[in-house]
């Protein structure tokens, strides 16, 4: 499951920045808790937009609370907390060409990322939920589901919305 929507103004490069998240994102999470089915574990990127909803849910599940950096979201190094509007074309033309393989000055590559979460999700408990970023979770999709790095981009990954990531039998 995604985090709920932040306060980040629109157009704002973050992945490691942790903008705050949006009023309201409480009442969302308390809407969802029972809904959800059985859940063994809650893991958590340590970003607060996920960290906060997990605690929160969590405590409503009666359901234990992991912490995994590997679910954090891709890391644009220099590019962080600036508006996309203001970072060079010379610079993220190149990058989105092949983020696959290329980082953003002084971040990872989408590759380097799908390593880190693929370590993450074989290593999760039958039965878990894992609260993290759109990135990560698009990386489960390409993993799970086989979908090459164009289709898992093309699905839109709705804030504070669990869905089932392994495909259908």
């Amino acid at each position: 499951m995604r985090h709920p929507r932040t306060a980040a103004p629109p157009g704002l490069c973050y992945g490691r920045h942790d903008p705050g998240l949006a009023p309201g994102w409480e009442a969302r999470i308390d809407a969802l808790a029972p809904s959800l089915p059985a859940i063994s574990t809650l893991i958590s990127s340590p970003a607060t937009r996920c960290l906060k909803p997990a605690r929160r849910l969590a405590a409503a599940l009666g359901a234990p609370l992991q912490e995994d950096p590997r679910l954090q979201e891709l890391d644009f190094g220099a590019w962080e907390g600036r508006p996309w509007a203001e970072i060079h074309r010379d610079q993220s033309d190149p990058w989105a060409e092949d983020p696959i393989r290329r980082a953003p000055p002084g971040g990872e590559t989408f590759r380097a990322l799908a390593v880190r979460v693929e370590a993450a999700l074989g290593e999760a408990p039958p039965h878990a939920l894992l609260l993290c970023h759109a990135g990560p979770i698009r990386a489960i999709l390409m993993r799970l589901r086989a979908l090459d790095f164009a289709r898992a981009f093309a699905r839109p990954v709705p804030y504070a919305t669990p869905f089932d990531p392994a495909p259908p039998a």
